[in-house]
């Protein structure tokens, strides 16, 4: 069963190291520094491009690396201590990641943060707007003197930006985010400071025109857009899905897509994209779910100019075609959301992260951000115990229960809803729901499959536990990145091996604390948000050029209209032609 997202809305940027390349115009945009062993002195402000437009649904993120060796070294701001980092920047949502190495910072735990709405927005209020020149949020206050001040960098441009309180990740770094509700012609000057010194690259200047989220103002060249998004050259998963495909033809889509999948109680959506425009129309009577691919598009085509295609979506759970590709008439190239070992759709990434990616800062709801923020106590001081809760969705959750009955001294797992086994509630029991952060209470997570792949694994791997993942012949559009033993701990599908498994982390604490931060770290790469849009984008340019016949407006198709966001102010600084209608 599909899950009911709740309305949240996160920002985020993580700085990277000077290993990565700076990124132009798009969610992180990244910047190679040099190392330098007393960045608190540094005087010369760190510039981003002028050619910035990428926005996003999150803000600016930075993350503070604190060095347990440094960390007791820096009493006084005048000792050497930083060591390198790059900032990344992402404008269009703007996203800004630096690292700090040995910060003096201790870890604080913090809640996620929501966005509350401007005081000048706010019916009848009095409170003058708020001022970008003027902002300055102190973080962790009375406890460090850390500080992020963002001003503009012209003294006539009035700023209104919201700073959400820092996310600690509980491993030396934090996510520091921001949201702009206007352009900004000229660019922004942020500032971290620690007391009245400048810590990493710190001034960062963006230089503009800076966009938020909402504003509407496409990069008419898609190549320099992924560049600038510094997008991978391949994705496994893309390559491997569109092997299949090497022509698509639309026609026959047209004919046997409503036959074979359009029934009344499918979920299928028929997308149209022409000229940056999305028309859609609905097959079938469970296509509820098409405001998190009707939210991607939009807020893709606000960004960079879509290549025009024709395309059917999958909202349901389970892929859908399972012809072999030497067969005849041969698969057809559905999209969908999960993937599985029979099946031959072409994947994007769930509706879950990509509603966690798109509603970076509002509410409350977990989210790929939030969760780094509240991973639980530090490995040393958590229940040595694997952990699971959730619905009665497969066999195998049932079995854990019973598992756990068996083996309280390794195991807790309960069911927090019946459905499909409902006559084994009275067996089983029914526990208690549990906040999801506090899963990480505990060392170690079972992760089995719903319907099909359990989409909380994303989530689980950006905690700080070690992951079980039980042998699945389902996969989200990341797996192919992930190795057993190396990012989580593989276990048989019937959990035959798990409480062995379980003992084993028990007796090797180094290698599961090992195993767990790799997946973690590989986590957060693989799902920072700019790796999802550039992984949209990637399926979208493959499918078009494979299409044999343009596409068309089809006969009960709609304009799916960009959102009208009157809060937020868009000036477009882009001077192109606009392609004329078809």
């Amino acid at each position: 069963m599909m899950k009911k997202p709740g309305r949240s809305f996160r920002c985020w940027k993580e700085m990277r190291s000077s290993r990565e390349r700076r990124r132009r115009g798009s969610d992180p945009v990244e910047l190679q520094t040099s190392r330098s062993k007393n960045i608190l002195n540094q005087r010369n402000p760190t510039s981003v491009p002028s050619r910035l437009s990428f926005r996003s649904s999150f803000a600016s993120l930075f993350s503070f690396r604190k060095s347990r060796k440094e960390t007791s070294k820096l009493q006084s701001l005048g000792q050497t201590g930083y060591d390198g980092h790059t900032p990344s920047v992402s404008v269009r949502g703007t996203t800004l990641q630096a690292k700090i190495y040995s910060s003096p910072l201790e870890s604080q735990p913090t809640d996620s943060a929501t966005v509350p709405k401007p005081a000048s927005m706010r019916e009848g209020s009095t409170v003058p707007p708020w001022d970008g020149s003027l902002l300055e949020d102190e973080f962790f206050q009375g406890q460090t003197l850390f500080r992020v001040v963002i001003k503009s960098l012209s003294p006539k441009e009035l700023v209104r930006i919201h700073v959400p309180k820092p996310l600690d990740r509980n491993d030396g770094t934090f996510l520091m985010r921001y949201r702009m509700y206007e352009t900004v012609s000229k660019g922004l000057k942020i500032e971290v400071l620690y007391g009245d010194e400048h810590v990493a690259q710190s001034p960062y200047i963006l230089k503009g025109p800076v966009y938020h989220e909402y504003c509407e103002c496409p990069e008419e060249d898609p190549q320099a857009w992924q560049k600038t998004l510094s997008c991978p050259d391949k994705e496994p998963q893309i390559e491997k899905d569109f092997a299949s495909f090497p022509s698509i033809n639309l026609q026959q889509m047209l004919t046997e897509v409503p036959k074979r999948f359009g029934d009344e109680r499918g979920a299928i959506v028929h997308y149209t994209v022409l000229n940056n425009h999305i028309y859609r129309r609905s097959l079938g009577k469970y296509t509820d779910f098409k405001m998190f691919s009707d939210e991607i598009l939009l807020s893709l085509a606000r960004k960079v100019l879509l290549p025009d295609l024709e395309f059917y979506v999958n909202l349901g759970d389970w892929p859908l075609e399972h012809r072999k590709v030497n067969e005849t008439p041969g698969p057809l190239p559905i999209i969908s959301w999960c993937g599985s070992l029979d099946s031959q759709d072409v994947i994007l990434p769930t509706y879950d992260i990509t509603h966690s990616t798109l509603e970076a800062l509002r509410g409350v709801t977990n989210d790929l951000l939030s969760i780094q923020g509240n991973t639980g106590p530090s490995w040393i001081n958590k229940t040595e115990k694997a952990f699971f809760r959730g619905r009665d969705s497969r066999e195998e959750r049932l079995q854990l229960v019973q598992l756990s009955k068996e083996n309280p001294q390794l195991l807790d797992a309960g069911i927090t809803g019946y459905f499909f086994f409902q006559e084994k509630e009275k067996e089983l029991g029914k526990a208690k729901l549990i906040g999801f952060f506090d899963f990480f209470k505990y060392k170690y997570q079972v992760n089995v499959d719903g319907t099909v792949a359990a989409y909380r694994y994303p989530y689980l791997m950006l905690g700080d536990s070690l992951v079980l993942k039980q042998d699945s012949p389902y996969y989200e559009h990341f797996y192919m990145a992930l190795k057993p033993w190396k990012h989580y701990i593989p276990i048989k599908r019937n959990l035959s091996d798990l409480l062995e498994k379980v003992e084993w982390a028990k007796e090797n604490d180094e290698e599961a604390k090992k195993i767990a931060k790799e997946g973690q770290l590989t986590a957060r790469d693989l799902l920072q948000p700019h790796r999802l849009y550039c992984y949209y984008y990637g399926v979208l340019q493959k499918y078009a050029e494979r299409q044999l016949s343009k596409p068309e407006i089809r006969d009960g198709m709609e304009l799916v209209p960009q959102p009208d966001d009157s809060a937020s102010l868009c000036q477009c600084h882009r001077k192109r032609p606009l392609r004329q209608e078809l």
